[in-house]
């Protein structure tokens, strides 16, 4: 996952839709180190971030430690959810906000001009205009299907993805409920991730057969 002005560290995209993986919101180390190769090592994946709650920021700072080698030695590019600050001080390749969370301007002077800051937009249109006219290199809008992972905010519809992709080029990430079985139609809407959470850590084959699922679906719907 590259930013949007394409200046990076990571490695550009390939086109077409790609996966974002989410981590479960609590981990344990060193067996979800072990899992994240696993899902890694399944098949394609730009991203990971990690959004963990009711965590210490020190237990933060020992999981990106482990895990943002995992990633960066697979080429997906590693996320910290909500925290701009430990994102930077840990070097994360970037940061996700809410519209709860730190400001984009706060946000991308932690990050600098090379690291990736991306926003939550729900299901608005124009929170996600703002977004996008304040720099962030990619938007997310969910939830598009029920989900166990959180309590959505909204319920967004697939003519908002469609929206987005006929009149801008920064990206779009498709949030909520999202499985290998129900993803084509956000494929074919123009997502340009799709994140996935239980779908791939509690999948019934494990994390690697869900991400080699998930390519499959997204190949098949493109």
């Amino acid at each position: 996952m590259a930013n949007a002005r394409g200046d990076s560290n990571s490695p550009p995209p390939t086109g077409g839709t790609r996966l974002y993986l989410v981590t479960p919101p609590r981990i344990f180390l060193p067996a979800f180190a072990e899992a994240l190769k696993a899902a890694l090592d399944g098949g394609d994946v730009a991203a990971l971030q990690l959004r963990l709650k009711d965590t210490s920021d020190d237990d933060i700072r020992r999981a990106v430690e482990t895990l943002l080698p995992i990633a960066q030695a697979r080429a997906a590019t590693f996320i910290l959810n909500d925290r701009p600050d430990l994102a930077a001080a840990t070097g994360c390749h970037g940061v996700h906000i809410g519209q709860e969370d730190a400001p984009y301007a706060d946000a991308r002077q932690a990050m600098g001009p090379d690291g990736v800051v991306g926003v939550t937009c729900h299901d608005s249109r124009d929170l996600a205009i703002a977004a996008a006219e304040q720099g962030a290199d990619y938007v997310a809008f969910g939830a598009f299907f029920p989900t166990g992972t959180k309590t959505p905010k909204t319920r967004a519809g697939f003519d908002l993805i469609e929206w987005w992709a006929e009149i801008t080029v920064v990206p779009c990430v498709a949030i909520g409920g999202i499985t290998p079985e129900n993803c084509a139609p956000l494929v074919k809407a123009g997502a340009d991730f799709i994140a996935a959470v239980s779908a791939v850590w509690d999948h019934a084959q494990g994390p690697a057969a869900a991400v080699k699922a998930f390519n499959a679906a997204i190949k098949a719907s493109t």
